[in-house]
């Protein structure tokens, strides 16, 4: 499995292509921004996008979402639970950067605890992960976790908003910690990670 991590937007969020080097199929993971120049990279690599993921709703991980869906024809994945973020994307964007955002689609796929997305001969697994949003997940192969915003290399993620869940943060992350503790963390934000050390900062 190859993962090439594209930092993006102001809010420097990290948007992952994840491909099978046999047969060059693809993910792309939190289009975050600047999709001219995920794009250019999906190009560069040769590869072929089967599906776009959002590990959630909030705006900063779907602002290329759009462009990149018409550039590739590709589905879009997401819990549904956090539609009503992407019906905000446009206003939110305008508060936080100043900037206009073009409309966000709603997700062709729900999806859930347990769903497979499959590219090429690699699979990564859905883990619902709600606490940051109702609808956040996280993606998991042996080894890999795409943890979107529940876990930092230097932190976690926020749940303060009106409509997070500290409750719910917690229960989502007693799940991830049943990964092994090598497990390598590719986060919403910054630098990886690791189970083991996420484990150390609660400690």
């Amino acid at each position: 499995m190859n993962i090439k991590t594209l930092v993006l937007g102001q809010l420097l969020t990290n948007c992952y292509l994840v491909w099978d080097e046999e047969t060059k199929e693809a993910i792309a993971i939190d289009p975050a921004d600047e999709a001219d120049y995920i794009i250019r990279k999906i190009l560069d690599e040769k590869l072929v996008v089967k599906f776009i993921v959002a590990t959630h709703g909030h705006f900063d991980h779907v602002l290329g979402l759009l462009e990149l869906k018409l550039a590739f024809n590709a589905p879009f994945l997401m819990n549904s639970k956090d539609n009503f973020l992407l019906k905000r994307t446009s206003q939110t964007t305008k508060r936080f950067t100043g900037l206009s955002a073009d409309p966000t689609p709603f997700p062709d796929n729900n999806l859930q605890q347990g769903n497979k997305i499959i590219f090429g001969k690699q699979t990564l697994k859905v883990i619902e992960t709600p606490g940051h949003t109702p609808g956040g997940i996280s993606l998991s192969t042996p080894g890999i976790l795409f943890s979107g915003d529940m876990i930092f290399a230097d932190g976690f993620g926020r749940t303060d908003l009106s409509y997070s869940s500290p409750i719910d943060f917690q229960k989502s992350l007693t799940k991830l910690f049943k990964l092994p503790d090598s497990t390598i963390i590719y986060p919403g934000h910054g630098l990886t990670t690791s189970v083991k050390k996420a484990k150390l900062m609660i400690e």
